[in-house]
């Protein structure tokens, strides 16, 4: 496995319940900035294997963008069980997402 893709799969499993992070977020602390494409290959590939908790990853516009009517629903449903306020399909970054420069995220 390659080590942005470890970076990667170690950031997702650490993203806090009732919180989310963007896929450009995730690939910058993973080492590669221009890589949220790849970040979404990650989690097509290996959410199921390592147990991903997928419903929290979204785009850099607070968006949930997945093209399947089903899980685009069930991501909602879930980021809501949560306590994430989800409006029309957006999120309120600036009270749900994951401050990574603060220090107590240094985890992330």
């Amino acid at each position: 496995m390659q080590p942005f893709t470890e970076k990667a799969i170690q950031i997702i499993q650490h993203i806090p319940e009732g919180k989310v992070m963007t896929y450009g977020q995730i690939a910058t602390l993973a080492g590669s900035p221009r890589a949220a494409r790849q970040v979404v290959r990650v989690l097509h590939s290996m959410s199921e294997k390592y147990s991903l908790s997928w419903h929290r990853v979204i785009n850099a516009k607070g968006e949930v963008v997945i093209q399947d009517d089903a899980l685009y629903k069930e991501q909602i449903l879930s980021l809501e069980a949560e306590g994430v306020l989800v409006i029309n399909g957006q999120v309120d970054l600036t009270q749900f997402q994951v401050k990574t420069d603060e220090p107590e995220d240094s985890h992330v």
